[in-house]
């Protein structure tokens, strides 16, 4: 998802070893029991591994109600007789139900903890259902605020949606609702009344009209999924198709929008087109052939609702019709359509364990957008789009946030982390290995769920560079380093990095005489570097390239 910067007319605004001490003091100083029973993995979560949902769910809209069940399918890790799973507290749970039975369960916050009877052996697959009812949050700004988006399209007619990113998929309905588990399949029926259909995630496998003057849509996810990327869209669609011939074969590609805007559907096609075509020669094939490839109009601006894309930019390009790098690079694509789906493979396809770590998600599809540039303009226009988002850019706070309560870190993980990749881009100085480190890090952990180490160590092992400084300075970090350098005498420097992380030692580019870009290591000790032909007025450093600071004496 795309987080509202600054810069764009107010519209745009590790592992746990690695997370510092200073994080870990302000999460225990700030959180509270609530964050903790969200954000931690605590034994009554990690007992069990949820294996299949199936979500069942009535939408009243005149009353912006909502009422059903979902059955979770598990497999238990641990031998237990009591766990977790999540609802927020203004929903009723109405029943838990196992084995034809009511379980007693008791509710602190949005936590629910349910007692089984009987312990439950280690290894065994089980299931229990919990039935649910209420009105669930009113989004007020979605897709930045989450829960229910309850509109009207321009005849009258409903037009509803769910995003929860962040807050999470409990809003809205009972769930293990930590990103590090995801359900390895699901159904979900979502029953509407007639005169407006449901579009979710995966593919429509049955309609069913009900007695009720409601239709039930069944929609089967075959892949895993996260919590959050599970959807409903309701709205007076119409429905166009077409394949897409993928690297893994043909790719059913699918859109779903209001009917008074069916005649804008070219605009769709041919951004969805090409943005599959360039994401799958930088990343790999498409994560979810078996459940295909979607863009659902919503009224809100988007979500990277996983095989189901949300999107609401108005059929134009740019963001919003604007550019926020402000080098035209940016209106020559439809910014929604790029950004999430770049998600269907960093958030979906790879997602973090923890909403500590984002930025993975955001930093590498921020990246994406400067990717698919490169691969229709070049990449020169590319690296003009990422030195340009950097003026969005607020070192306010790390793009990592801390473990264990829920909470991202700065939004600075968009833009700064976008600037993070070109970097080690540019350091490789190899696309035929940053191309094979890209692709390589989605089949690596295909369908898998990571955190700041796995990532770390991947690409220091793929690059051939160890990146453990560069990643400690931008992810855990809010300045920026200084490189120093003093001249001895014409040809003759001492160099070194200023950074508040000990021992940093990132590789860098600087220009010779004859204006030809040159590799160096400073470390945070000066160097003695000779250089023939450079001064002090003509050292040039690749700062176009490095986000960094320079001190040239």
């Amino acid at each position: 998802m795309l987080k509202v910067k600054s810069f764009f007319l107010g519209l745009l605004l590790c592992s746990a070893s690695q997370v510092t001490q200073a994080q870990l003091m302000k999460a225990k100083e700030i959180y509270n029991k609530a964050d903790s029973l969200r954000g931690e993995l605590t034994p009554l979560r990690t007992c069990y591994d949820v294996q299949y949902y199936h979500l069942d769910v009535k939408v009243d809209i005149d009353q912006k109600f909502i009422s059903g069940s979902n059955l979770f399918k598990f497999q238990a890790v641990e031998r237990f007789n009591k766990l977790q799973f999540d609802l927020f507290d203004n929903l009723s749970v109405d029943k838990v139900e196992y084995r034809g039975k009511d379980l007693p369960f008791s509710r602190e916050y949005n936590a629910v903890f349910v007692e089984f009877p009987d312990f439950i052996e280690k290894g065994k697959i089980d299931s229990f259902k919990v039935y649910y009812s209420g009105h669930p949050i009113q989004a007020t700004r979605a897709p930045w605020d989450g829960g229910f988006d309850w509109k009207k399209d321009s005849n009258g007619k409903p037009w509803v949606a769910t995003a929860c990113q962040g807050l999470g998929a409990s809003v809205w309905w009972p769930n293990k609702d930590h990103q590090s588990d995801e359900a390895n399949s699901m159904l979900i029926s979502i029953a509407v009344p007639k005169g407006v259909m449901n579009v979710s995630n995966g593919r429509l496998v049955k309609t069913e009209s009900l007695k009720d003057g409601y239709t039930k849509y069944h929609w089967r996810v075959e892949n895993p999924i996260n919590n959050y990327n599970v959807a409903l869209n309701i709205g007076d669609y119409t429905h166009f198709k077409e394949t897409y011939a993928g690297e893994k074969g043909p790719l059913s590609l699918d859109y779903y929008v209001l009917k008074e805007n069916a005649s804008k559907i070219d605009h769709l096609k041919k951004n969805a087109n090409e943005t599959l075509k360039a994401f799958e020669h930088w990343f790999g094939p498409y994560p979810f052939y078996e459940d295909g490839y979607k863009l659902v109009e919503t009224a809100h601006l988007g979500m990277e609702h996983q095989s189901a894309v949300a999107y609401g930019n108005k059929y134009q390009n740019g963001y919003l019709g604007n550019d926020g790098s402000r080098t035209g690079w940016g209106m020559k694509w439809d910014f929604i359509v790029v950004h999430e789906s770049g998600h269907e493979w960093f958030g979906n396809n790879i997602t973090a364990k923890d909403l500590g770590d984002m930025w993975i998600h955001e930093s590498f599809t921020n990246y994406s957008e400067a990717l698919f540039i490169d691969f229709f303009y070049g990449k020169e226009a590319s690296q003009a789009y990422v030195n340009g988002n950097r003026r969005g850019i607020q070192n306010d706070l790390p793009i990592q946030g801390p473990y264990n309560v829920n909470k991202e870190g700065s939004g600075d993980m968009y833009n700064k982390g976008g600037v993070l990749h070109n970097m080690i881009r540019t350091m490789i100085d190899n696309d035929e290995t940053w191309l094979r480190l890209l692709r390589g890090i989605n089949k690596e952990f295909y369908h898998k769920t990571v955190d700041y180490n796995d990532i770390l160590n991947y690409m220091s092992k793929e690059s051939g560079i160890n990146l453990a400084k560069t990643f400690e300075q931008y992810v855990q970090r809010t300045s920026i380093p200084t490189l120093e350098v003093i001249q001895n005498s014409p040809g003759v420097f001492m160099v070194r990095w200023i950074s508040e992380v000990k021992g940093f030692d990132m590789p860098v580019h600087i220009f010779d005489k004859d204006g030809k870009r040159m590799l160096i290591k400073p470390t945070e000790n000066f160097k003695i570097m000779r250089l023939e032909g450079l001064t002090k007025e003509n050292f040039k450093v690749d700062t176009f390239n490095y986000y960094i600071g320079t001190s040239i004496q």
